[in-house]
């Protein structure tokens, strides 16, 4: 049997372990929530573990868990709980993942169908260590919720898919409504908060999946408070427009642990909106700009907002 090592991905930024000038920072009163207690969170919770199933809600500490979960709304995460890549604003565990579990697919459908949801969003850690980057993961998952429930819209949140040629093209032939890939932060952050990653390939792939599906929405996410500048978002948008981007999700990042990169500023709600308006100046389809904002957050609203709208 092979051995599964895990690593704490935190101390791959070890200078910034314990820094008097690295506290997390107290939130704002916008940005606090609500301890989850909903009875329909427990439930949520439950078919989760009966399923043994990941959620990214879990893994990454999602501050809208309570919310999202009491509405019966929960974002998977296949692959397994552990990541091939180490970025500082990340809470999910780093290191070697065990293998695929080929009845995984089969349980996040039957979950989804039990669940009855609408829109499902299914996401991924980082499988580098895989020929495909687990591109045929992804489209087994996505044929097993049409089978098991064909009225539900299919959203993927997907990696990026660096040196695995081919791997887009597998899940954008499996006909995803969304494909969605976050660029989550501007070109000059990514050595320090997304090092194992590039922004060009990023934003190509978000490209080449316009290209060869046309008639899949594309999304892409951004967090702020990370120390960017209002015109380096600014120029992302464009970025994301020549690419054909329709949605955009923009949410204030928070500092997992005093191990993670620092919280550099809290924009106000009202900052968000100039960040909502600004975006949907340039053209975008959708656009949702709020201290809370997470890729996957009213992901079944927004898409039926953006499929009205065309």
């Amino acid at each position: 049997m092979a051995t599964r090592i895990v690593v704490d991905h935190r101390l791959r930024h070890p200078e910034k372990a314990n820094r008097p000038d690295n506290p997390i920072q107290r939130k704002p009163a916008w940005i606090r929530v609500k301890a989850p207690n909903h009875p329909v969170y427990h439930q949520t919770r439950a078919l989760m573990r009966e399923n043994r199933l990941t959620t990214v809600c879990e893994e990454a500490a999602c501050p809208n868990i309570g919310e999202c979960w009491s509405q019966k709304h929960a974002t998977m995460m296949i692959m397994g709980d552990t990541c091939t890549r180490a970025c500082s604003f990340c809470n999910v565990a780093t290191g070697n993942p065990g293998p695929l579990d080929p009845d995984e697919p089969a349980r996040v459908a039957d979950a989804v169908a039990k669940l009855g949801l609408r829109h499902v969003v299914v996401t991924s850690v980082d499988r580098d260590d895989l020929a495909d980057g687990g591109a045929g993961h992804f489209a087994a998952t996505i044929a097993a919720l049409r089978a098991a429930a064909p009225g539900t819209t299919i959203e993927v949140l997907t990696p990026d898919f660096l040196r695995k040629p081919g791997a887009m093209e597998i899940v954008a032939d499996a006909a995803p409504d969304v494909f969605n890939h976050n660029l989550e932060t501007v070109p000059r952050l990514y050595p320090s908060i997304r090092p194992g990653a590039r922004y060009y390939q990023s934003l190509r792939l978000l490209d080449r999946v316009k290209d060869r599906a046309p008639g899949i929405f594309t999304k892409s996410g951004l967090m702020v408070g990370l120390g960017e500048a209002k015109q380096e978002i600014a120029q992302v948008m464009d970025d994301l427009r020549v690419a054909g981007v329709d949605f955009l999700t923009i949410g204030q990042y928070l500092q997992p642990t005093v191990k993670h990169a620092p919280v550099e500023s809290f924009p106000t709600p009202e900052q968000f909106g100039e960040y909502a308006a600004m975006a949907r100046a340039k053209g975008f389809r959708l656009v949702s700009a709020s201290p809370l904002t997470r890729s996957s957050y009213h992901a079944d609203d927004d898409f039926a907002a953006l499929r009205a709208a065309v």
